[in-house]
């Protein structure tokens, strides 16, 4: 790891990527311990559970929560196989984590990872022991609480050798808190022969700023794959995830976003294919109701007989909103496949105007035929009880917001 004076030196560095923001603007300091027993009495219940995040924790192996910056609910009794803690007390527990902390992120990347780094940022750790496979799906909670604040969490997860979990993220803001700010520095390491699924649904405040950070190491013959969904408005967000992959592995990105008015969306991912045989697949739709909206994907060829896929697509409904679609290929070896498609369109009148003759009104013919977009079948590798709760999402969606 750099030390800290290399490290303060990148707190002026802008990301590569999206609007630079001013870390001065958020003043607060946030770290009073909010401690919540009982999710299902907990204030919070409708913040939670408007991410996909179950109060009575039915079919989950367990919950962690925190509430601006430090964990507010931990679940004390998990599946065998199964770890679930903050970082800090990892970090004791550990010796110090050293093959994980600050391995798989380079804390001077920008202003957001060197900030985290500097603050010693809490968040939660997550392991699967080897030969491990969780039967249900783990649920996470990041929420803002306090107006004018920042959020820095360093979360890492581990899934080691022939194991498997599935993982739901939730995070939002209360409406008291808009104007704030999250910063989530994620490291994931993935061993040989593992599997994991990675899912984030998301629901911020239209002034809030949101700088997630994530790298995922894969190791051979493993599959990661990392589902992010943002249906409602945000004030500025910017999401560049990295997976690097080993051999025979893969990586899946599946991205869903709406870009209301006033939202400023910059995001998408990028996997490093460094091992034989090794795929990729990023797939985002998107829709513009009069925000901005930036859907990215990269991909660069390292190894003999990797293969892999992009495709954007996006539907701008209101004029004024904007749309922009970046996909990369790199390669550095002759023996690779890599393929690219984006499209930009309209809803098709046509459709609206069949809906209407079934009853519809227009706007309703509208929001259908885009929530039908957004769904677009399952996403490849999501659960199906995920599944059913991001339909579910995508179903109460406001888009005439």
């Amino acid at each position: 790891m750099p030390n800290s004076e290399t490290v303060k030196k990148a707190l002026d560095k802008q990301a590569a990527y999206g609007k630079d923001l001013d870390l001065q603007h958020y003043e607060e300091r946030a770290d009073e311990q909010i401690t919540v027993d009982d999710l299902q009495k907990s204030d919070y219940r409708k913040y939670m559970e408007n991410v996909g995040i179950i109060a009575d924790e039915i079919d989950r192996s367990g919950t962690l929560m925190f509430i601006d910056n430090k964990p507010s609910h931990c679940t004390p009794n998990v599946q065998e196989g199964l770890e679930l803690m903050s970082t800090s007390e990892a970090l004791k527990k550990y010796n110090g984590l050293k093959d994980h902390f600050w391995k798989a992120m380079d804390p001077t990347k920008d202003k957001y990872t060197a900030k985290t780094y500097l603050e010693d940022s809490d968040g939660y750790f997550v392991r699967v022991k080897s030969g491990y496979h969780i039967k249900n799906p783990l649920q996470t909670c990041m929420l803002l609480d306090k107006d004018k604040s920042i959020q820095n969490l360093h979360n890492i997860i581990i899934v080691e050798d022939n194991a498997s979990l599935e993982m739901l993220t939730g995070c939002s803001t209360a409406h008291h808190a808009d104007d704030a700010l999250h910063v989530g520095v994620s490291e994931i390491y993935l061993g040989d022969n593992s599997n994991l699924t990675f899912s984030m649904i998301h629901s911020w405040g239209k002034q809030t700023g949101v700088r997630p950070r994530t790298s995922c190491m894969v190791g051979k013959n493993s599959n990661y794959t990392n589902n992010y969904v943002i249906l409602n408005p945000v004030g500025s967000l910017q999401s560049f995830p990295v997976a690097t992959l080993g051999d025979n592995s893969s990586a899946t990105y599946n991205t869903m976003c709406i870009a209301h008015e006033s939202s400023d969306i910059d995001t998408g991912g990028m996997v490093n294919l460094n091992g034989r045989k090794s795929k990729a697949e990023i797939m985002s739709r998107s829709i513009s109701t009069g925000g901005k909206m930036c859907a990215r994907g990269r991909m660069v060829g390292n190894a003999p007989e990797a293969k892999g896929h992009l495709e954007c697509r996006s539907i701008i409904l209101k004029d004024g909103g904007t749309t922009l679609a970046i996909p990369e290929l790199e390669a550095h070896i002759a023996d690779v496949e890599m393929t690219h498609e984006a499209a930009v369109g309209k809803v098709a009148r046509e459709q609206i105007e069949y809906l209407m003759s079934r009853g519809l009104s227009e706007d309703e013919a509208v929001s259908m035929i885009v929530k039908g977009f957004l769904s677009g079948g399952n996403i490849n590798g999501l659960p199906a009880q995920l599944q059913d709760e991001l339909n579910d999402a995508i179903a109460k969606a406001n888009l005439g917001d």
